[in-house]
């Protein structure tokens, strides 16, 4: 839960390893947003509020919409074989209507992209930014149709790479990703829920 100590050695003990291990994970937690850490009091779990979760999706959004107009450029034809496959892939969790499996293929297609934008720290950036906004991202894909219309999504992005359109594929990818109207409000009702 938001706030909640971690306790060493309590997680030390439940792992069944040294306290090491456990310091270094909660330092990577850290590093990544997921837990704040307090001088001389310990870690955090860190779960941010509604405003953090806008700029870090809003920032997200933009991250991808620059990937996608390099990638527009530099995508290779083996790449985009691959992007097609992922999104094959994607198509056949939609249609057995497996949530799970399809954000794990849509996380793929994402690198794919992120890896085709030719810009090895613009892919880490993307990639570290990815991780930290995984859970958030994935419980958006339980909101009704949103499947089908990431799915519909990926169709424009994938035709924008194609045919090296850098301008749309920047557009439709922050369009992509960017939390707005009734996808907030899901996330933001899911949120609330689990909280509970």
């Amino acid at each position: 839960q938001n706030g909640e100590r971690l306790d060493e050695i309590k997680l030390a003990t439940l792992f069944g390893v040294s306290r090491t291990p456990v310091r270094e994970a909660i330092q990577k937690l850290a590093t990544s947003g997921l837990v704040r850490q307090e001088p001389r009091r310990g870690a955090f779990v860190h779960q941010p509020g509604p405003v953090e979760l806008i700029e870090m999706f809003e920032f997200m959004a933009e991250i991808e919409a620059t990937c996608g107009r390099l990638a527009a450029k530099r995508i290779s034809e083996d790449a985009l074989a691959e992007l097609d496959l992922a999104n094959e892939k994607c198509q056949l969790s939609l249609d057995q209507g497996d949530a799970d499996q399809y954000y794990l293929e849509n996380e793929h297609f994402h690198h794919l992209i992120y890896k085709s934008a030719g810009n090895e720290f613009l892919e880490h950036e993307a990639l570290k930014l990815h991780r930290r906004l995984k859970p958030f991202r994935r419980i958006q894909l339980h909101l009704r149709g949103r499947m089908k219309q990431s799915m519909d999504e990926h169709r424009e992005i994938v035709k924008a790479l194609i045919e090296a359109d850098s301008t749309r594929a920047a557009d439709t990818l922050r369009d992509h990703v960017a939390i707005q109207g009734e996808k907030f409000n899901h996330l933001m009702t899911s949120l609330k829920d689990k909280s509970i």
